[in-house]
């Protein structure tokens, strides 16, 4: 049973290589590139049950976390230009 569930993250993630490769815009090859990461995290938690090593669901959680922030980070790359920058100023009602 968990070879199956193996076979088909690895099968899910084959699909999304080809979209990421073959997406007709950015966004498109970066919500490939989230999946591949989350079959991938889905797949070390799989293996570290399968092995009897309880710490690599803590990898996996690690690394699913620098997933959602490493998409966060293209995206406001993308939108802005610059991820340094604070975004739009603040007008104040000052005189």
């Amino acid at each position: 049973m968990f070879a199956a569930a193996a076979c088909a993250l690895l099968v899910t993630i084959a699909f999304a290589l080809t979209r990421a490769a073959l997406g007709p815009t950015v966004f498109d090859s970066l919500l490939a590139a989230n999946t591949i990461g989350t079959c991938s995290m889905l797949l070390l938690a799989l293996m570290g049950f399968l092995g009897g090593r309880p710490e690599f669901l803590d990898l996996a959680l690690v690394y699913g976390l620098l997933n959602v922030l490493g998409t966060i980070a293209v995206l406001k790359y993308f939108r802005h230009g610059d991820l340094g920058d604070p975004g739009e100023p603040e007008e104040s009602s000052a005189p």
